[in-house]
């Protein structure tokens, strides 16, 4: 007789990196999904030596990659199998890992899909393979962006596509916003969720400033959306130059050459690359205030997180972070322009002398709006969805 609380969940994540942050979620809401229940992961492609991939074998996971490495021979062969399905049904497309992911599905029908985006909308394509199945689906997008839009093309099943999801999450009021607006269409099917961060809601103390000041930007190099480059440009001003602080950039990236190379080329000595650090809450100790001059994002974990711990932040209007800043009272915000952003900076240079008392309030508020668990509450809202099928 079949277990009626069992389950079956796949989880197919866009992510093109090994690891990100729009992997957090539903990663960490895993252990809290009802017990029994059967998780595959798909992924184009997987790094199993990563440890948060080896922390999900550890849970019994069952790790697909879509598009693995394959060996000359079996390109050779897989090219051969496209060919024969051009001549039998004349479908020119050519995308391997969607149509292996369809097969999947189809053979063993989960209860349940969750499509994790990275953008809101670069994993339509598999949440409607779910829909010509009829498996229902749920949609995470952790980014919305202004100037990047779905193509014309896409606009008729995408639309479909949102319309029939069981829910879709964002990260922020924004990006659900935005969503609506790029595709004109009410999702009354969709909630704002939260990412789970990887700090304690509890002021640091004030590092000394006898020294000078540390600023950090935390976020992957990654100029178009991150906006690094900004950055740069105003600390090559002289008035930048002449102030004690040192910038420390914090994190990896497909940039991180190029915006190497262009501190090089400004000669900036108070500027350095420190990588990435998988224990943030210690790094900012030893730091005063965020920077982050991002182009788009969805709600960042390392404007979040630096409120926490009791920091200031000075971030763009991008995303939500308009929804939790107010401008000299718990951080600084102003558009992802360097006039703009540097205006930002000022005000805040200007302010530097109150930063522990603008830390101390961005604490409070992250105590106050944000939830102790996001994670736990996206569990929740997957196991409501499950017994709803």
């Amino acid at each position: 007789m079949k277990n009626e609380d069992y389950k079956k969940i796949a989880i197919i994540t866009c992510c093109i990196d090994d690891w990100g942050g729009s992997e957090e979620l539903w990663a960490k809401s895993i252990p809290m999904l009802k017990k029994g229940t059967e998780i595959t992961l798909y992924k184009n492609s997987i790094n199993r030596s990563h440890p948060e991939f080896i922390k999900l074998a550890s849970q019994h996971i069952k790790l697909i990659a879509l598009e693995p490495e394959l060996s000359f021979s079996q390109r050779l062969s897989r090219k051969f199998r496209q060919l024969i399905k051009r001549i039998r049904t004349k479908d020119y497309s050519e995308n391997y890992g969607i149509a292996r992911f369809y097969e999947e599905i189809k053979t063993t029908n989960p209860d349940l899909v969750i499509v994790a985006q990275g953008i809101n909308f670069d994993g339509l394509i598999y949440a409607w393979q779910c829909k010509l199945l009829n498996i229902p689906y749920v949609i995470i997008a952790q980014k919305a962006v202004d100037f990047y839009w779905p193509y014309p093309t896409d606009r008729a099943y995408m639309k479909e596509t949102l319309a029939h999801a069981k829910r879709c999450f964002f990260v922020s009021q924004h990006n659900l916003q935005l969503t609506e607006e790029q595709f004109g269409l009410r999702l009354k099917n969709s909630m704002v969720v939260y990412n789970p961060i990887k700090t304690k809601v509890n002021a640091l103390p004030f590092p000394d400033t006898e020294h000078g000041y540390k600023l950090a930007c935390v976020a992957r190099l990654f100029v178009i959306d991150k906006g690094q480059d900004i950055l740069l440009r105003i600390l090559n001003k002289e008035k930048w130059r002449a102030r004690p602080i040192t910038v420390s950039f914090i994190g990896t990236g497909l940039d991180e050459q190029g915006i190497k190379e262009m501190a090089t080329l400004f000669k900036l000595d108070n500027v350095e690359f420190i990588g990435f650090h998988e224990d943030i809450e210690n790094v900012w100790k030893n730091y005063h205030a965020l920077l982050l001059p991002s182009r788009s994002e969805g709600l960042p974990l390392s404007m979040i997180e630096a409120m926490s711990v009791g920091r200031t932040v000075i971030v763009s209007n991008a995303g939500g972070n308009s929804d939790l800043i107010t401008d000299g009272v718990n951080g600084f915000i102003s558009e992802a322009t360097e006039k703009d952003f540097e205006s930002a900076m000022e005000r805040a240079w200007e302010m530097r002398k109150q930063w522990q008392n603008i830390g101390t309030s961005a604490s409070l508020y992250i105590t106050n709006h944000f939830p102790l668990s996001p994670e736990t509450d996206f569990a929740n809202h997957l196991n409501n969805l499950l017994d709803e099928l």
